[in-house]
C-alpha cells in the first residue's frame, strides 16, 4: 500500500467561500499566536514548548475563546503541528549546516497557505464521484462543496489539506492505495535533461530519438507579466486598485505553473510509457542554480548571465521533473536509473573512449581526439546509458540479463550492452 496525493478544485457558494475565509483566518490566528508563545517561553523561562505541550493548551484556549471553539479541534492540532515541523527543520538546518537556519516567522493571511484535516469523517467527508471524477466535500460548519477534477487513482482516503491560492480553494486528498502497474516501453534510453532542449534521449542501439523541445514558458510570457508588475509596483499600498493588479499577475504566475505541470506529466508519462529503462543524472537544482554574485570581498563574474541562465533553469523545473518519473516509473514498470553525475561527469566524457575534457557552456558539439562527434546533450545521455547498462550487468539484473540475448529492451543481440572490460572507465 502506497500514499498517493488527489487534488481537485472547490467550487464554494458565497456563504461558503466567506465561511472558509474565517476558517482560514482562525487557523493563521492560531499559527501565530502558537509561534509567539514558543517565543515568549523561550525567552522568559528558557523553556522549549513541544507539539504536545501545545495540544494540551489547546483544550483551555477553546474552552476560553468561542471562536475558536467553532473550528474542528483536530484541524487546528494539524496547524499545531504545521509550526512543529517549522521548528524542527529550523533546529535541523541550524545544526547540520551552521548557517542562517531560516527561524519561524509570523504569517500574514496571504501568506497563510490554508488548514488541514486528520481522519475522514472527523469534521470533513469527501464524497467521490465515479471513478474518482469530480466529487463532493461536507465540511464542518462549512457544509457541502463542489470538488471536481479527475484522479488518476482511487484508494481509502486518510487526510486533507484544503490550501487557498489567488482567489481560489484547492483540495489535496491523501489516499492509500495498491499502485496498479500499467504496461510500459521495451526499448532503454538515456536522458540528459537541458535548456536548449528539454530533454535530449540517446538509445541503446547506438542512435537517438528527436529531443523534446522546451517550451520556454516563461520567455514567451515574460513581457506581459513584466507589464502586470510594473502596474502592480505604480499602485497605493492598502488601496482595492492594488488588490486588483495583484490578482492579475497572480493568475499570469498561475496560468504559467499550471501550463508547467501540465508538460512536465505529459513528457513524463510519454517517456515512463516508451521505455523499460531510463539513465538519468542526479541533479542538483540548488548548486545549478546558485548566485555569481560572490561576495564584497570577492565579486562575481558574469552576475546577469547566471541570472538568466537560473531563470532558464528554474523555468524547465528539473526537480519536479525527476520527482514524476520516480513515482510513474514503477507503475509502468520501467526501470529508472539516476547516474551519479560527480563521479560519471556525463557532459565531460566521451561515450566511446571514455576521456573526459572540461567544455564551456557555449560548446554545444562534443568532439573528442578519437574521432567521435556528436551533439554534447546527446553524447552526455549516450554515457549515463552505458553506466546503467554495464552496472546492471555486472549485478546481474534481470533486465541486463535480456538485453544481452534478445530485442525486448531495444538491444540487438550484436550490440550488448558494454562490459567493464570494454570499458573500464566506467567502473
Amino acid at each position: 500500500m502506497e500514499r498517493r496525493k488527489i487534488t481537485y478544485r472547490l467550487y464554494p457558494s458565497r456563504s461558503q467561500a466567506a465561511a472558509l475565509a474565517a476558517l482560514l483566518r482562525s487557523h493563521q490566528q492560531l499559527y501565530n499566536a502558537a509561534l509567539e508563545q514558543r517565543i515568549d517561553a523561550y525567552r522568559r523561562r528558557g523553556v522549549s514548548l513541544s507539539y504536545q505541550d501545545q495540544c494540551k493548551e489547546l483544550t483551555d484556549l477553546r474552552r476560553e475563546c468561542p471562536e475558536f471553539a467553532q473550528a474542528n479541534c483536530s484541524s487546528q492540532q494539524r496547524t499545531l503541528r504545521r509550526l512543529d515541523i517549522a521548528f524542527q527543520a529550523f533546529f535541523r538546518r541550524a545544526a547540520e549546516r551552521g548557517e542562517r537556519a531560516g527561524f519561524p516567522r509570523f504569517k500574514s493571511l496571504d501568506a497563510f497557505p490554508g488548514f488541514g484535516f486528520k481522519s475522514h469523517g472527523d469534521g470533513w467527508r469527501f464524497t467521490p464521484g465515479q471513478n474518482w471524477k469530480h466529487g463532493t466535500l461536507r465540511l464542518q460548519g462549512v457544509g457541502t462543496v463542489t470538488a471536481r477534477g479527475q484522479a488518476r487513482q482511487g484508494g481509502a482516503i486518510k487526510s486533507c489539506e484544503l490550501t487557498h491560492k489567488n482567489g481560489q480553494w484547492w483540495l489535496s486528498l491523501t489516499v492509500e492505495c495498491d499502485v496498479i502497474e500499467r504496461q510500459g516501453g521495451t526499448a532503454a534510453c538515456g536522458l540528459d535533461w537541458g535548456v536548449e532542449h528539454f530533454a535530449s534521449i540517446a538509445l541503446a542501439n547506438g542512435g537517438s530519438a528527436e529531443p523534446i523541445a522546451n517550451p520556454r514558458r516563461v520567455r514567451k510570457a515574460a513581457k506581459k507579466l513584466r507589464a502586470a508588475q510594473r502596474a502592480l509596483a505604480r499602485k497605493k499600498r492598502g488601496g482595492k486598485n492594488r488588490q486588483r493588479a495583484r490578482k492579475v499577475v497572480g493568475k499570469l504566475h498561475r496560468q504559467l505553473a499550471n501550463q508547467r505541470k501540465e508538460f512536465l506529466h505529459q513528457t513524463s508519462a510519454a517517456l515512463v510509457t516508451a521505455y523499460a529503462l531510463i539513465a538519468t543524472e542526479e541533479l542538483s537544482v540548488k548548486n545549478m542554480t546558485g548566485s555569481a554574485k560572490g561576495t564584497a570581498e570577492q565579486p562575481g563574474r558574469n552576475v546577469k548571465a547566471k541570472a538568466g541562465l537560473n531563470r532558464e533553469i528554474l523555468d524547465t523545473a528539473p526537480g519536479a521533473f525527476l520527482g514524476m518519473l520516480r513515482y510513474k516509473a514503477p507503475e509502468a514498470g520501467t526501470l529508472l536509473i539516476e547516474v551519479p553525475t560527480r563521479k560519471l561527469k556525463p557532459s565531460q566524457r566521451c561515450p566511446d573512449c571514455g576521456r573526459i575534457e572540461k567544455k564551456r557552456l557555449s560548446q554545444r558539439v562534443h568532439a573528442c581526439p578519437c574521432g567521435h562527434v556528436e551533439p554534447r546533450d546527446n553524447a552526455s545521455a549516450r554515457v549515463a546509458l552505458d553506466y546503467a547498462l554495464t552496472h546492471l550487468a555486472s549485478t546481474g539484473q534481470e533486465l541486463a540479463r535480456q538485453a544481452e540475448t534478445s530485442t525486448d529492451i531495444g538491444l540487438p543481440a550484436a550490440e550488448t550492452p558494454s562490459t567493464d572490460a570494454q570499458r573500464p572507465w566506467l567502473e
